[in-house]
């Protein structure tokens, strides 16, 4: 049977624009008081605005996921203003195209601090709340890459491998005590974070990043959104958008040989049509 959202409050990190904001949206039509979390206050309030507007309830949240005092105050607010806090969705998060080689320590520690840790906070500060409630969800926006990771992008994998784990083993842990962990696993989605990776990398891999534009491959926020909300309703561990793509990553799993052939030629195509269009660029 499933649950009704309806008055269940839900914290979203990341959602001045992408997934989380189409998130809060697809919450807030599902009857779901909103918090809204991130850097950008007012994307955040005009986000509110439409939430209202459809006849929702939400508040906004400046804050930075790489700050724990920030994640937990994200949390605090929720059970503040609603009473309580159902689920939180940790979303926030960025990529990077660098060679494994190349990459500094703190561009790495960087990455994780928000990709990870961020996740780990924001999760963290809100299980007390659900483990007296005896009832909540936690929902964690890692991606398709989880199971799959892909040349210069060797670090933004295994930060959405690490989320994928945390949240699988969470699953398990806190399933008997009436909380359900769920991992999220886009494939390419229409959001900005293709351009801030881009912003974050080295000239020579950032255009390994395909902008939404250029991409046949890409879905809207709005399908991730409409994904997870059917998950709080249906709880199960993982959340995939295409069968097609989870079906591939699991073949791809199997023939590490092949596979790994397959995805050098590619790569080495698109590092030599980048650089074609930097030389065109440049005359």
């Amino acid at each position: 049977m499933a649950i009704e959202l309806a008055g269940k409050p839900i914290a979203i990190t990341g959602a001045s624009s992408g997934i989380g904001h189409a998130t809060a949206i697809e919450c807030a039509k599902a009857g779901m008081p909103v918090v809204v979390g991130a850097r950008r206050l007012e994307r955040l309030n005009e986000l509110v605005k439409t939430i209202e507007s459809l006849g929702g309830r939400a508040i906004a949240v400046q804050m930075d996921v790489a700050d724990a005092a920030a994640c937990r105050g994200l949390i605090d607010r929720t059970v503040e203003s609603f009473g309580s806090i159902y689920s939180v969705f940790a979303n926030a998060g960025y990529g990077l195209a660098s060679p494994i080689h190349e990459t500094s320590d703190e561009q790495l520690r960087a990455i994780f601090e928000t990709n990870f840790f961020g996740t780990l906070s924001t999760v963290r500060a809100a299980l007390p709340h659900m483990l007296n409630a005896g009832r909540g969800h936690v929902l964690v926006c890692s991606s398709c890459l989880a199971r799959f990771t892909l040349p210069y992008s060797g670090f933004y994998c295994a930060t959405k491998a690490a989320q994928m784990h945390v949240t699988r083993a969470l699953n398990d842990e806190l399933r008997l005590r009436g909380i359900f962990a769920s991992s999220v696993h886009p494939i390419g989605t229409r959001t900005e974070l293709f351009e801030e990776a881009h912003k974050r990398s080295p000239p020579a891999t950032a255009d390994l990043i395909d902008p939404p534009g250029r991409s046949f491959m890409m879905q809207p926020a709005e399908t991730v959104a409409k994904a997870v909300v059917r998950c709080l309703r249906k709880p199960r561990p993982e959340v995939w958008t295409s069968h097609a793509t989870r079906l591939g990553m699991a073949l791809a799993a199997a023939f590490p040989t092949m596979t790994d052939a397959v995805v050098r030629r590619l790569t080495e195509r698109r590092l030599k049509q980048a650089a074609a269009r930097a030389g065109h660029s440049r005359t």
